[in-house]
This record gives structure tokens, sequence and C-alpha cells, in this order.
């Protein structure tokens, strides 16, 4: 899935709708840890993950971006590190020059005022206001991969944020996460409508009927949601 269809298919779908469809058919859940935050709110970014694993200099995010194409996403690691900033503005104008869609940084940026005049949404840990003064040797594989908390990302990935966090996909299965979630999605809406209408969760879930299979069967509640197609957990 290119950068533009990949853009046009998660363009109106949440990180917790694909989330949860990740939850649905088995693929493996990676969110980016919850102290990774967009630096304004409003976001919704979506493409394919371009790695850079950083050293202590900006030519490793130049190098990424010789090898990049339009709508990809920087996913830079800098180890979580939180006694250095290694994005700040040139990089960032450097991200939008490029085309790419957004930065995701598992580290600290600085130039805060500058990145929100740029406008190219940055996911980050924080703000620090002194850059790098160490310069380790770049490893050989610095642009394979990238950690993000726990998680390793590479060019087979893609990446979704919004206002909620990051969600990292495997690119082969884009198309059929995209399907359930926008049925999840769909499904939550259809919810959402007829309760302001009266009709309360208790209702469109058949609670009490959920209540007496679990007593007499075992069933759990996603059991019963997914029998008559609920979202609301996945």
């Amino acid at each position: 899935m290119d950068a533009l269809t990949l853009h046009t298919t998660f363009s109106e779908l949440t990180t917790p709708h694909v989330a949860d469809a990740c939850l649905r058919i088995g693929v493996p859940v990676r969110c980016a840890p919850a102290s990774l935050r967009p630096l304004w709110s409003g976001i919704h970014l979506a493409g394919p993950a371009r790695p850079a694993r950083h050293s202590g200099s900006v030519d490793v995010f130049l190098e990424a971006l010789e090898r990049s194409t339009p709508g990809e996403v920087l996913v830079v690691d800098n180890g979580g590190r939180t006694d250095e900033a290694c994005v700040g503005d040139l990089v960032a104008l450097e991200v939008a020059q490029a085309g790419l869609a957004g930065i995701v940084l598992w580290g600290l940026h600085r130039d805060t005022p500058q990145l929100r005049a740029i406008n190219v949404p940055v996911l980050s840990l924080g703000a620090y206001p002194n850059g790098p003064e160490r310069l380790d040797p770049q490893p050989a594989d610095a642009l394979d991969w990238a950690a993000c908390g726990t998680h390793t990302i590479t060019g087979d990935d893609l990446v979704l944020a919004d206002d909620d966090g990051v969600v990292f996909l495997p690119a082969d299965r884009a198309a059929e996460i995209a399907a359930v979630a926008t049925r999840i999605r769909d499904t939550e809406l259809r919810q959402a409508a007829r309760m302001r209408l009266g009709t309360s969760l208790r209702q469109q879930t058949r609670f009490a009927e959920y209540v007496a299979a679990r007593a007499r069967d075992g069933v759990t509640f996603r059991q019963h949601l997914r029998s008559i197609d609920a979202a609301i957990e996945e």
C-alpha cells in the first residue's frame, strides 16, 4: 500500500479503531508508550515508516531523507533519552520540504514554537533545550530499524498517530486492518447515535442476555459482543 493509498484508507480511522481491529483479527497491538505525545492537538498522521537511529548527529536524518519518498513518517530512535533533544526546527523543516507526513520521536525535541509554526506533525517524549553533546559511532544498520518503547519498527511497518498516540502496523496486513477498523468505527457511530436518541448501551448490547449467558455458559463479554456485532471493547 503506497503512501497516498494509505493516507486515504486511514484518513477517517482513529488509533483506537485500528488498535481494536488488530486485537480482533489477531495482529499484535503495537502502541508507542503513552508518554509519547503530539506537540499540539488535532493531528492525524498516517504513512509508511522511515526509521532512523540517532547517535548524536543530524546526518542520520539527512541520510534517511535521501532514501525517503513523500508521505512517509520519520521514526526517530534516540533510545528514549531525556538528557538531550535530537530534533529541532531545521530537521523538521527538512522533513516538511521532503514531503514526509510527520515525525515520531522516541526521545526529546526542542524549538517548540518553530516546530508548531512549521506545522509538520511531531510526537515526542517532550521538550528539552539542550542538543546532543555526544557523538557516538553510527551503527551500520542505523537506517534499517528504529525502536519505539519495546517495539522495533522497520520499513515494513506503517505508522498511524493522532491525539491518542501512535500505533504501528504491519504493511502487509494494512488493508485487512483498515476494513475491520472501518466496521468497528461504523458500529460505534451507530451505537452513539442510538444512545443520543434514548437507547442505552445496556439495551443495545443486550446486557441482561449476556449476564444470563455468562452464568449459564461462562461466556465472556467480548464473545457476547462479537455474537451481536457490537464494538465497545474491540
